[in-house]
């Protein structure tokens, strides 16, 4: 065994511990439940909230140009830029992603003056997105940019991972180290798990198949916003059985997921093209998984570099989050809340499940199923417009499937393809289905036994 000094404990325990209660310890403040990175992120809204719709209106037009730049300079010197992987990385992608950064890069410019159809810039759609969204992602991705590290180069992922891979193996096919990726879903925020997902992906610590499970699986909305939700539906005398029932909903999608296609059918392959090596447990006879775990922390600890590096390490998460993500954001997002706002596209996609609401006895099938699906676009739409129907029992389903169904384009669906898990967006359609049609009945269930 490895002898480790004291500066190799403290380089684990202070930064592992710093990261813990900023990205996964919820309290309540100013009457919410939240965490601290929320509230970082909601002070930096209020403090420069009046120009952030510039600020976001530009970053993504500069990527649109920096991109077509990138093109034209490689044409004339394919190695013009190696001296700069990360702007290589950030910069040289295809060209159907070219074409959805300019496109973002267009609707953000109409957004902004407020010219052309008026579908694209109202305040339900481009001027939700551009206006309120992307504010929220351009302080969230500020500051979980710069403090990720604090999660993922100090130990705290090798010491779960060792603890927990008996338990995240055989229930979702996950190895242990996903438990935090996990945890920061579900107790802070989807858009966290998404980005902690993404960076142990192309840090090879995940295959394509396990990137692509927990990105779609657990990238679970904050508690805060279920709160908004079920107060949405006038039921927030309900909240915890709301919960509960969002809780087992997940856990059973979440067992089923990753055994199914098209989940299962990812391949076993890191980012970097290795095939996923045989787990070994490498614990020594008669050492208990802790103590092995924390040899692993301090092994990863005592690597750890210097402030500049973790300086320039955040720096470039950042960048990459908000010139990576935003157009694509913008992108799909105006287009999917275009078709939900502006067209009946959603309600008749609704209308095979009248017959399935009606077989479980859910009082209102009609109005239900108009909401069904409209959840792919933004999750937030099914609660505004079930929020009229009389039958309580009804409101709770739909508000309990809003939050389960996980993939919305407006925020996840979108970072999701805008970062580098290997899900396309008709994986996103499908994975968005079937999470709907594994967890209404189970929350049809429990609001019977509610109601």
């Amino acid at each position: 065994m490895k002898r480790y000094f004291l500066i190799d404990h403290l380089k684990f325990i202070v930064p592992s511990l710093l990261g813990i209660f900023l990205f996964m310890i919820p309290f309540s403040y100013k009457g919410q439940i939240t965490i601290p990175i929320a509230i970082f992120a909601n002070w930096l809204q209020a403090l420069i909230g009046d120009y952030l719709t510039a600020i976001m209106t530009i970053i993504i037009t500069l990527t649109a140009i920096f991109t077509l730049l990138y093109k034209w300079i490689l044409r004339k010197n394919p190695n013009a830029l190696s001296f700069s992987p990360f702007f290589i990385g950030l910069f040289h992608v295809t060209t159907f992603w070219t074409i959805v950064r300019i496109l973002g890069a267009i609707l953000a410019i109409l957004t902004y003056f407020q010219v052309g159809p008026e579908a694209i810039y109202s305040e339900d759609t481009g001027g939700m997105l551009l206006g309120d969204l992307l504010h929220i992602l351009f302080s969230v991705f500020l500051f979980a940019g710069l403090l990720l590290p604090l999660l993922l180069n100090f130990g705290l992922l090798e010491l779960f991972g060792t603890l927990l891979q008996k338990v995240m193996r055989p229930l979702f096919t996950l190895p242990g180290r996903s438990s935090i990726d996990n945890l920061a879903s579900w107790l802070g925020d989807g858009t966290i798990g998404v980005l902690l997902t993404s960076k142990q992906y192309e840090q090879g610590y995940y295959t394509k198949r396990e990137a692509a499970v927990i990105g779609t699986t657990f990238s679970v909305v904050s508690i805060t916003f279920c709160i908004v939700v079920i107060e949405q539906v006038n039921l927030e005398h309900l909240f915890i059985p709301f919960y509960l029932t969002v809780l087992a909903a997940g856990l059973v999608a979440g067992i089923i997921m990753p055994r199914i296609p098209p989940l299962s059918r990812f391949p076993n392959q890191y980012h970097n093209g290795d095939r996923q090596k045989r787990e070994n447990d490498e614990i020594e006879k008669g050492q208990s998984r802790w103590r092995y775990g924390y040899e692993q922390a301090l092994a990863k600890a005592s690597k750890s570099k210097g402030i500049t590096h973790y300086l320039k390490e955040g720096s470039q998460n950042v960048l990459d989050m908000w010139m990576g993500v935003a157009p694509i954001v913008m992108t799909f997002g105006t287009f999917a809340l275009v078709l939900a706002n502006y067209t009946p596209f959603f309600t008749w996609l609704g209308y095979p499940f009248i017959p399935l609401l009606e077989l479980m006895q859910l009082p209102e099938a009609k109005a239900a199923s108009e909401t069904l699906l409209i959840g792919f676009a933004d999750m937030f739409l099914p609660a505004i417009l079930i929020e009229s129907v009389n039958s309580e029992l009804t409101r709770f389903v739909i508000a309990c499937l809003s939050v389960s169904q996980l993939i919305y384009m407006s925020e996840v669906g979108g970072l999701i393809l805008g970062s580098k898990i290997p899900v396309r967006f008709t994986h996103l359609i499908v994975i968005f289905l079937l999470r709907t049609v594994i967890s209404l009945p189970i929350i049809i269930l429990i609001g019977h036994f509610i109601f």
